[in-house]
């Protein structure tokens, strides 16, 4: 399929789904004396979560889709609009970069606030166009890039920080994960998956970056020096497509993966943060062509589109050593419903050994919608553990299954819609569905998307709307036991609180 891929099947429902855009100013933070250590996403250190949201297709400057990303500090602190525009963030605002394209929080330097991790893949490096960066914006007591360390890139290059050769569409940042291990040392993934591997195209890889001291070790289906990665480096695999992790694993989705003569059937490889030579340790590979993995692999399924993982802990265990993988798989055919979606659940355990624990689609017993044609349902997927150091229950561990192509009517195609369902036990036991106009604020209406951005905080999960009519357009936080249609508790909009009223698809990537 070529680099044609990632105007068609990366943005299957929509042409410009994720650019960001945006501008620099916003209303200071209130300065912390300290940063405290155990408050995730808290940027300035006051103890307060904070929200970074990003819209990669708003113009800078006069430059499209440039991108930019907005910072609202918690508890009524301020706002915070950032973009290449500025002389303290590297880079100039340039046509389609769509910084923002991807976001990660971690405390990258353990000082106890937060820093906030931009993916850039459309940036051009001097003059190869699409190689990609990343930026890691340090958090400090007076907010983010408000401290004395310098935003610091990650880019490819013999003697740049990720190492390798910069070339065309390799698409640097793509995506990102990023937390602490269960050990304690800080991590950061970068997603490349346009990275050839020898003369492999769009074989895809990712660079793992551990530790304060961000030792960077490159990882493709070809990496050996840990242990073999699962699969082999193939022409549009894009490997590294999607990431998630928790404390003890971390998974890297690969759907462009052909299975026998299935193309873009998809596939997943997982990993312990353990490192061998800086490398993690691969320990399996998942897929619909394996035995003991319901499904078949199909051609377009793309199982690992989407991807969400948190931690698991079965009753009678004294720690948290397992994981929780979930697995989107949009394309998937339902009997004769094509693309109907589905989602597949895994517990990953310590040893390496994976269990699949669930099935979910929208025709399983008492779940609220029924499967139609074109749902991509599992285009976007989070979840959360609400208690990860106690026995993992359905009240505690939720999954919000993203179903773009959702449509009430005709009159309202691809309006889209939001599924939460529980990762331990049936799905439709306690599932709840929100759309626009039920539950998500505004009317419905065609291609407004819903679902297509999600993000997960240990209360909240927010629903990005960067598309459709402006009075639904927004970020609209929800509680993780919201009853279906019940209305959000959170709310943020362009042009209020300090945000500014421009842009494009405010919203695209919530964090």
């Amino acid at each position: 399929m070529g680099k044609a891929w990632r105007r068609s099947a990366a943005t299957v429902l929509a042409g410009a789904l994720l650019g960001l855009a945006g501008a620099s100013g916003g209303t200071p933070a209130a300065a912390a004396v300290a940063c405290p250590s155990g408050t995730d996403s808290d940027f300035n250190g006051d103890g307060v979560r904070d929200t970074a949201i990003a819209d990669p297709e708003a113009s800078v400057d006069g430059v499209q889709k440039a991108g930019a990303v907005h910072v609202v500090y918690g508890g009524d602190k301020g706002t915070l609009t950032f973009s290449q525009a500025p002389d303290n963030i590297p880079g100039v605002p340039e046509v389609n970069d769509q910084y923002g394209y991807a976001l990660a929080v971690y405390d990258a330097d353990l000082d106890g606030c937060s820093d906030l991790v931009v993916g850039t893949p459309y940036e051009d490096m001097g003059t190869v166009p699409d190689a990609g960066v990343v930026h890691l914006i340090y958090g400090s007591t007076s907010g983010l890039n408000a401290g004395t360390k310098p935003v610091k890139e990650f880019y490819q290059g013999t003697d740049k920080p990720l190492g390798g050769a910069t070339e065309t569409d390799d698409w640097v940042g793509y995506s990102l994960a990023a937390g602490k291990t269960s050990a304690g040392a800080p991590y950061l993934l970068i997603g490349s998956p346009g990275e050839s591997i020898g003369t492999v195209e769009d074989a895809g890889g990712f660079s793992y970056v551990g530790g304060t001291a961000q030792t960077v070790a490159f990882v493709s289906q070809d990496t050996e020096t840990a242990g073999a990665v699962s699969g082999t480096a193939e022409q549009d695999d894009r490997f590294g497509t999607t990431l998630a992790a928790t404390p003890t694993h971390f998974a890297v989705g690969t759907p462009g993966e052909a299975l026998d003569a299935a193309a873009f059937a998809g596939g997943v490889g997982f990993f312990s943060h353990a490192l061998t030579s800086n490398s993690p340790k691969p320990l399996g590979g998942l897929g619909q062509d394996q035995d003991v993995i319901t499904g078949a692999s199909e051609v377009d399924d793309q199982f690992g589109a989407a991807l969400a993982m948190v931690p698991y802990r079965a009753s009678g265990a004294t720690s948290t050593t397992e994981s929780l993988l979930a697995v989107g798989v949009p394309g998937e055919d339902l009997v004769t419903t094509v693309d109907a979606g589905a989602v597949q659940v895994f517990k990953l355990a310590a040893n390496g050994t994976f269990t699949e624990t669930a099935w979910i689609d929208q025709n399983m017993p008492e779940m609220s919608q029924e499967s139609e044609a074109g749902d991509f349902f599992g285009k976007e997927l989070a979840a959360v553990n609400t208690s990860p150091n106690a026995t993992s229950t359905a009240t505690t561990t939720r999954v919000a299954i993203g179903v773009p192509g959702e449509e009430s009517s005709e009159e309202h195609a691809e309006k889209g819609g939001v599924q939460i369902a529980p990762l331990v036990g049936a799905p439709g036991v306690s599932d709840q569905w929100i759309d626009p106009g039920y539950g998500v604020p505004g009317a419905p209406a065609p291609r407004q998307l819903a679902g297509l951005s999600l993000a997960a905080t240990p209360s909240v999960l927010y629903v990005g709307m960067p598309y459709g009519p402006a009075e639904a357009r927004g970020v609209h936080g929800f509680p993780w036991n919201v009853a279906s249609g019940g209305a959000p508790t959170v709310t943020i909009k362009p042009g209020e609180g300090g945000l500014p009223a421009t842009g494009v698809a405010f919203g695209a990537i919530v964090r």
